[in-house]
Parts: C-alpha cells; structure tokens; sequence
C-alpha cells in the first residue's frame, strides 16, 4: 500500500480497504463437494442473506430438490443464520450433485463460522445436530466415477465372447 503524508485519503478509493479503515470483515470460506460438483461457500456477518450463483436460495432448480438445500437451515433454525450472509459459486457435476454440494457448503459454512467467531460450545451444538441428521452434511462422499477399461462397453462389463 501506498502511504503518503495525506494517509489514507492519499489512495484512491477503490484501493482502499477495510484494513485501512481499522475494521476486519468476519468471514469464513468453506466448500462441499458431491461427484464432480463443488460449492464454495463465502460467510461473512450480515442480514440472513443466502445467495447461490448470485439468485437466492428460494429459485434453486430442480424445484424437487430445493428442499435439500433448506435441509441445513431447516435443522439449525432461521435463528442462527440471521446474522450471517452466504454467498455460494458452484460449479460442475449435474443438478442434483450440485444441490449436494451447495448443501453441504452451507452446512460447513455456519459450522466454521460458529467456531472461529462465536464460541465452541454453539460450534459443538449445531455440529452434533447436522451429524445426527446426515453425516454428509458436514463429511464428503468420497465415491468417485470408476474409469472405463478396454475389452468392454464399460468400467467393469466385457463384450460377450463367441467362440466362432
């Protein structure tokens, strides 16, 4: 940074940050991974807001689904996330491993958010609810899409054999 006698109204605006002002964003950033899918949760304090790919969480297509992406807030209550705002980027995978994913985000995000802000207590409390609900909440399926192999239409079938 650029410090000149005129401090900091020396810099132009747009390179002025928050840390020039003295004051620090609380944020936290988590991501959720399902298949090839991956959300990345950005939370920060705020006003409840929960934003995916910049459209509220209420519009997440398919409309079948949509409750899974509540699952968290539904759990936790709408009291534990009126402080806080989410902004989530997912990207890859099909639809529903991207609900997954996006689920999981939100869920990771309030849970390191809860602990590197508010206390561990809370942290502990919202973490064992999410758990005893779905461990996929908060812990990764690691199952992957198995590559496909010569000698057969896919990973693990072969062509039928003739014998003439």
């Amino acid at each position: 940074q650029r410090r000149v006698h005129g401090g900091l109204y020396a810099l132009p605006f747009r390179q002025r940050t928050n840390m020039d002002y003295g004051t620090k964003i609380e944020s936290v950033q988590t991501f959720g991974r399902k298949k090839n899918a991956v959300a990345v949760a950005y939370c920060k304090r705020g006003r409840g807001m929960i934003k995916v790919n910049g459209t509220p969480l209420e519009l997440v297509e398919p409309q079948t689904l949509r409750v899974k992406c509540f699952e968290p807030i539904l759990l936790l209550g709408q009291s534990r996330f009126s402080a806080v705002d989410i902004r989530i980027r997912v990207k890859g995978g099909g639809w529903t491993a991207q609900i997954f994913a996006i689920r999981q985000a939100i869920a990771k995000a309030i849970v390191a958010y809860y602990a590197k802000y508010v206390d561990e207590a809370s942290k502990q409390e919202i973490k064992d609810i999410l758990l005893a609900y779905d461990r996929s909440l908060l812990v990764a399926d690691p199952r992957r899409c198995e590559p496909k192999k010569f000698g057969g239409p896919s990973a693990r079938a072969r062509f039928q054999k003739s014998y003439r």
